[in-house]
């Protein structure tokens, strides 16, 4: 049995994190293209007096960033 070096090592790590690690990349960047979408439709239901855990239930956005979005949309 042959021994890798520490580079070897590395360089094996890396390749078994690139599959995932690119998905999660791709998945991150439909995330950011969707919740872009969804901003405003947050922001009006939270001014159309939309509980908070109902709007967390329909599309899994936090209370505090559903708070955050609407603040951004509607600022006082």
């Amino acid at each position: 049995m042959t021994q890798q070096t520490p580079a070897q090592l590395r360089a094996t790590a890396e390749e078994a994190l690139k599959p995932l690690g690119q998905k999660r990349i791709k998945l991150l960047a439909q995330l950011d293209a969707l919740d872009t979408e969804l901003r405003p439709l947050v922001a009006t239901a939270v001014a159309m007096e939309v509980p908070y855990r109902r709007i967390n239930e329909l599309t899994a956005v936090a209370s505090n960033t559903a708070r955050a979005w609407a603040r951004k949309a509607n600022p006082e």
